[in-house]
């Protein structure tokens, strides 16, 4: 009965869902394509022991990659399907992945809908990326027999106590699924505290420690980061994945910056696409700015180059000598903190840290990472790191060793999915 009255529910919102995509269109375009897709039209290729993997967005879907290769490898005669809600993750997929995966928007989870895609990719696996529960995406994959594994599962105390108040609708989707692969303890004891099933949950270890910079990225970053800080000489600091409400905090804190560094190149990259545009119009206010989807050149007269394209994140990086990580001064959890500790960089935070709480905590404990809470405290940690590289030396080679000591978790998490792989459960469930 609680599915029946969500699914009600569901169709009686679309319309609203519906307008906010219209919305979104309106400033991203890409938003406003496709949309068939996503009630379950669309055309597939002809798809063999298909392996159905589903991430949301961008981080989701660079923290899949590895994993889809390492699906491709061990299982070749395996057809690859991948879903994502956004167009910046639908992006991330033909980038890093191109041709070797059946990319598609995921179904809303409407029952038509669900069972049109079904019908199409016809899945003997599901794998899930973090925290992406559908229930009727869950019921009807149980139904069809068709195993589900969250991978790489995070649940934070904000995400648990809004499960908790839906506890008649999330506890019996959490014990349809097949498996709960989870990132650490303290995430598979709130899915535990959520009713699942206590042999239904392994810990792995989150697989995003399994970051690997890869040889070619490096040679590319290398003479960029060469030029931008003219051999060394000049400072550049990066402000990573940033959100509305924090580019205003940056540059307050990047202006006390250059009264004492005076030549110092800040990276500002916001996270949304749709925002690029009004971060370069707030940046040129106060600063002399170039922006990397131009190729603008970078001279010792530019404060800030706006990185204001996708896919390049990871080789802005290994461009800096420090990074900020944004989502972290507002209430957004922050986002992905080891890609900088895997350049060996030092990293600074907002204090809004629980999409990565595990990771803050290791990389503070091995004093890698400094956390903020406003623009002069921001300032004050820019100026320490800026002014010492043998404290920033220090940092980075701290943030690369939490790193390499936690790398194991694709490999756990690839183990589980065998396990999961063939157990064909289902079979008319309770509703």
């Amino acid at each position: 009965m609680a599915r029946y009255l969500y699914s009600v529910f569901f169709y009686l919102i679309t319309p609203l869902i519906l307008l906010r995509l219209a919305y979104r269109a309106s400033k991203a375009p890409a938003y406003g394509q496709r949309i068939a897709e996503r009630f379950g039209f669309f055309i597939a290729p002809k798809l063999n022991n298909t392996i159905w993997v589903h991430s949301v967005s961008v981080g989701e879907t660079i923290a899949a990659a590895p994993l889809i290769k390492r699906l491709q490898q061990q299982y070749p005669d395996a057809a690859i399907v991948v879903t994502t809600m956004t167009p910046t993750g639908s992006d991330r997929v033909k980038a890093l992945l191109g041709d070797s995966v059946f990319h598609v928007y995921a179904p809303y989870d409407l029952p038509g809908a669900i069972q049109r895609f079904l019908t199409r990719v016809q899945p003997k696996l599901l794998v899930i990326m973090e925290t992406e529960l559908w229930p009727n995406t869950i019921h009807y994959c149980r139904q069809s027999s068709i195993p589900v594994v969250l991978a790489n599962a995070r649940l934070s105390e904000k995400s648990a106590a809004g499960y908790q108040r839906l506890s008649w609708l999330t506890g019996p989707m959490l014990n349809n699924l097949s498996k709960v692969v989870a990132q650490n303890k303290a995430d598979a004891d709130r899915f535990l505290a959520l009713g699942l099933a206590e042999n239904k949950v392994e810990v792995s270890g989150s697989i995003k420690f399994d970051v690997v910079i890869d040889k070619a990225l490096i040679a590319k970053a290398e003479p960029l980061k060469q030029q931008w800080s003219n051999h060394g000489q000049r400072l550049i600091i990066m402000a990573a994945s940033t959100h509305q409400g924090e580019d205003e905090i940056i540059l307050d804190a990047f202006k006390q910056v250059i009264e004492k560094i005076s030549d110092a190149l800040l990276i500002i990259v916001p996270r949304h696409p749709e925002r690029f545009d009004q971060v370069v119009n707030l940046c040129e206010q106060r600063f002399s700015v170039a922006r990397r989807s131009n190729n603008d050149t970078v001279s010792a007269a530019t404060n800030v180059l706006v990185g204001d394209t996708m896919g390049e994140l990871l080789l802005l990086c290994g461009c800096a000598d420090m990074v900020f990580v944004g989502g972290s001064l507002i209430n957004s959890g922050g986002h992905n903190m080891l890609e900088p500790a895997a350049w060996s960089l030092p990293i600074i935070t907002g204090e809004s840290d629980f999409n990565f709480a595990e990771a803050s905590r290791l990389l503070q404990q091995r004093s890698a990472l400094l956390m903020v809470s406003d623009a002069n405290l921001l300032a004050e940690k820019l100026l320490l790191l800026g002014q010492s590289e043998s404290l920033r030396n220090e940092m980075g080679a701290n943030a690369k060793a939490v790193v390499e000591e936690n790398r194991g978790a694709l490999d756990r998490l690839i183990l589980e999915i065998e396990k999961n792989r063939h157990s064909r459960e289902g079979g008319n469930p309770a509703l």
